[in-house]
């Protein structure tokens, strides 16, 4: 990663923090620093020590869950003026990183070490505020994801994250769709072979073109 010299000027990204007290913006201008990372960059392993808290200002970033058996199960992903639930969680209660990311899109981030923001969390209301309801955010994403493993079937979650990704054509491989799923290629392919035999969506190299938006939501509204 590169590090670089900064000012205050990334706090216009997260608009929440520009109320903060003058002590607090003093202590981020002498310890925070922006860090750039290209895309294939690990950002952290899973069991490795958090050493400070993590402010996206471009770019993006997936944190995933690997098995004992080496399948990848998608956690969440970190872009543009978010931060990272896992790196909080690891902060707050001082416990090494339970999960990996990666990075997908060149990423830019603010990097405060543990310490300063150990000192934020106890002498500023702002930043403890915004770091507390993003922390409240993430984590009932997370438990949207638990509820999407536990009690969806694997057809549902496939036709959601289908109709996620906002586009037409999605350029994902079976296997890229398949660590998001936490589950095999063998199983993607066949599901979207189904999905296909049944005129919903194409498939070409690399490629799913949705061709039946609607059956889609139907399934994943089921």
């Amino acid at each position: 990663m590169l590090s670089t010299n900064t000012s205050l000027d990334w706090l216009s990204t997260f608009p929440e923090l520009m109320a903060m007290e003058p002590h607090a913006k003093s202590l981020l201008a002498q310890y925070a620093r922006i860090v750039e990372a290209p895309v294939g960059t690990v950002g952290y392993r899973e069991g490795g020590a958090c050493g400070a808290y993590v402010m996206r200002l471009a770019g993006l970033s997936r944190v995933f869950k690997m098995s004992a058996s080496g399948r990848e199960i998608l956690l969440y992903r970190v872009a543009a003026g978010e931060t990272c639930v896992i790196t909080t969680t690891c902060l707050l209660g001082n416990s090494n990183y339970p999960a990996s990311t990666i990075v997908e899109e060149a990423i830019r981030d603010v990097i405060i070490p543990a310490s300063a923001f150990n000192q934020l969390m106890l002498d500023s209301m702002v930043f403890r505020r915004y770091v507390m309801k993003n922390y409240g955010a993430l984590i009932s994403d997370l438990i949207v994801l638990l509820d999407e493993v536990a009690f969806h079937t694997l057809d549902a979650r496939l036709a959601k994250l289908l109709i996620d990704s906002g586009a037409v054509s999605i350029n994902r491989t079976h296997q890229q769709i398949a660590d998001e799923l936490g589950t095999a290629r063998e199983v993607v392919s066949r599901q979207l072979k189904r999905f296909e035999l049944k005129g919903w969506i194409s498939m070409g190299r690399g490629q799913v073109e949705i061709q039946d938006r609607e059956k889609l939501m139907e399934l994943v509204s089921a």
